[in-house]
């Protein structure tokens, strides 16, 4: 009689589900929706913090969600993945790309595979996306709760867990996932370290470089297609797309290296040399022979009248002058030291990154919970049994292109199928 009368009052001050679903952004839904699908009697609740779920979804990709990649062009996960990808390697076996692209195919989008191997809705729109997960998620029975600021959880003596929110009630729960995403400061983490958690810290990833070289900036809008960015006296370097803004550089190749040197940039106060290859080729040698190509095809014309590796044409009159050569030089006076020094600032152009700018489509940080502390194969903490971690909350990030939110939909799936099998043995006793 005693146990029923406790029950009865703590179920009259607080909500009691199943399982609780914390944040609810891609990895969470994808959580939710997993979680119910495969334990349909199961009391699935989503916790939002806002009053606007799914709001990073909409942004990324300009709008239009690149939602997956199709990886025809990674031969190794460590490649779109500077941080966890040998765990995602493992997880993928479970979840891929494929099986996301399946699995949104069956709800209904019509997707397509861009040449550059990002993968969008049919619409071109984001909010199909988000329309189709919130519609997925409400016919499974799965409830989303508004305005739940979550500021921490306990075990409880009978192996249940209860979730504290800013201004709402408790939530007990058997079992938990958190997908709060990722936190710009420690702070945000602060009680998954009070829970005895490691915690690596959060840095910004993908964002662009800022440079204090006028002459560059004042090209913006320039596309330079095929350039190789490195740090020097480091192995850190990304392939690729480069635009040059108001402000230095953005665009793939630098998103990418942003993402691949997040730490090495952070501990320097984003403040290092970086290298410039215009041309995108690694062989000098093989760049004064195009070169000298050309010198030979139009030996009277002047330099600047002539297209060379896709450069467009102010940016190359901008490495003629850089190269102390007059852009009406003509081809045939092109001398061996003037080509030497054309050669070398076309594939070794260095300037200083003297901050950092921000990718508005899309933060996403390095760091978060480690992935020390989880168990792999489940996404279950080592620390507190019937707590699970999925999403950007990990101590997982990629690079753009697609890949931070197929992390989110394998993690996601994974935290929500071990939580629902762990549910299942639970209602089985």
């Amino acid at each position: 009689m005693q146990e029923e009368q406790q029950n009865f009052s703590r179920e009259s001050s607080s909500l009691v589900v199943d399982i609780a679903v914390v944040g609810a952004g891609a990895a969470g839904f994808f959580a939710a929706i997993t979680a119910k699908q495969m334990q349909p009697q199961a009391r699935v609740s989503l916790f939002e913090r806002g009053n606007h779920p799914l709001k990073k979804v909409g942004l990324t990709g300009g709008g239009r969600c690149n939602l997956t990649n199709s990886f025809a062009a990674v031969t190794d996960l460590k490649q779109v993945y500077p941080r966890g990808h040998q765990f995602l390697r493992r997880l993928f076996k479970s979840f891929n790309h494929e099986d996301a692209i399946a699995w949104f195919q069956k709800a209904g989008v019509p997707l397509v595979t861009q040449a550059d191997h990002c993968v969008f809705p049919q619409s071109q729109d984001a909010q199909t996306i988000v329309k189709t997960l919130m519609k997925e998620a409400e016919c499974m029975g799965v409830e989303l709760h508004y305005r739940h600021t979550f500021t921490g959880l306990s075990p409880m003596d009978d192996g249940h867990l209860s979730l504290a929110f800013r201004e709402a009630k408790p939530v007990i729960c058997r079992q938990t996932i958190i997908t709060t995403g990722g936190s710009p400061t420690q702070k945000g983490l602060e009680p998954f370290l009070k829970m005895q958690h490691q915690i690596e810290e959060p840095v910004p990833s993908l964002f662009t470089f800022a440079l204090n070289e006028p002459a560059l900036t004042q090209l913006m809008g320039a596309v330079i297609p095929h350039v190789r960015l490195s740090i020097p006296a480091t192995k850190l370097c990304s392939a690729g797309i480069l635009l040059i803004t108001h402000w230095g550089m953005s665009g793939p190749a630098t998103l990418k290296l942003s993402s691949y040197a997040a730490r090495f940039l952070h501990e320097r106060h984003y403040h290092c040399p970086i290298s410039i290859n215009w041309t995108g080729k690694t062989n000098q040698q093989k760049v004064a022979e195009d070169l000298l190509h050309q010198q030979r095809l139009h030996p009277q014309k002047q330099m600047s009248t002539t297209k060379v590796f896709e450069l467009p044409t102010r940016v190359w009159h901008y490495l003629l002058q850089r190269s102390t050569l007059n852009p009406d030089t003509r081809w045939c006076d092109l001398g061996k030291k003037a080509l030497h020094k054309l050669v070398e600032v076309l594939t070794n152009d260095g300037y200083l990154v003297e901050g950092k700018g921000t990718f508005k489509e899309e933060f996403v940080t390095c760091g978060g919970v480690s992935l020390q502390s989880i168990y792999a194969n489940t996404l279950e903490s080592k620390v507190i049994p019937g707590l699970y971690f999925a999403g950007e909350i990990l101590d997982v990030d990629g690079i753009t292109g697609g890949f931070n939110l197929q992390a989110a939909w394998t993690t996601g799936y994974v935290a929500g199928k071990s939580a629902a099998s762990t549910f299942g043995r639970e209602s089985e006793h």
